[in-house]
């Protein structure tokens, strides 16, 4: 049986461009992607906490150091520059995998670099 696992998250991070002439992904500062563990064109979750809509698309590396959160594409339809968004990618893993795994979770600050990178997130406490 494969379980489908949480892998890297990015959390609260700040929309920097939504750009709807572009074949579609999520553009992601290299150096964020590199601390959630999660690949260049790595299928992802994207939850905008403004406004809730949920999408799933692939990512593409930007600049390193450059904080570039860019919806592309249609994706640019459901968020807009200093929206919060929140960007998961999920792993699949066999129980025994499963009951060890801990994800990569980075929290950013606001310029979007990394503060701090855990795999443990407690229920109710973004801190």
């Amino acid at each position: 049986m494969q379980l489908t696992m949480l892998k890297g998250k990015i959390h609260r991070v700040t929309v920097t461009e939504a750009k709807l002439d572009y074949v579609g992904s999520i553009t992601i500062d290299s150096d964020l992607l590199d601390a959630a563990g999660i690949l260049e064109y790595e299928k992802v979750a994207v939850v905008n906490v403004n406004n809730g809509h949920r999408l799933e698309t692939y990512t593409i590396a930007g600049e390193p150091g450059s904080g570039v959160i860019c919806l592309n594409g249609a994706a640019a339809h459901f968020f807009d520059p200093g929206d919060t968004a929140i960007i998961m990618c999920y792993c699949q893993l066999d129980a025994d995998e499963a009951k060890t795994h801990k994800p990569k979770v980075v929290f950013v600050d606001g310029k979007n670099h990394a503060t701090r990178v855990t795999n443990y997130e407690k229920h109710g406490q973004i801190a």
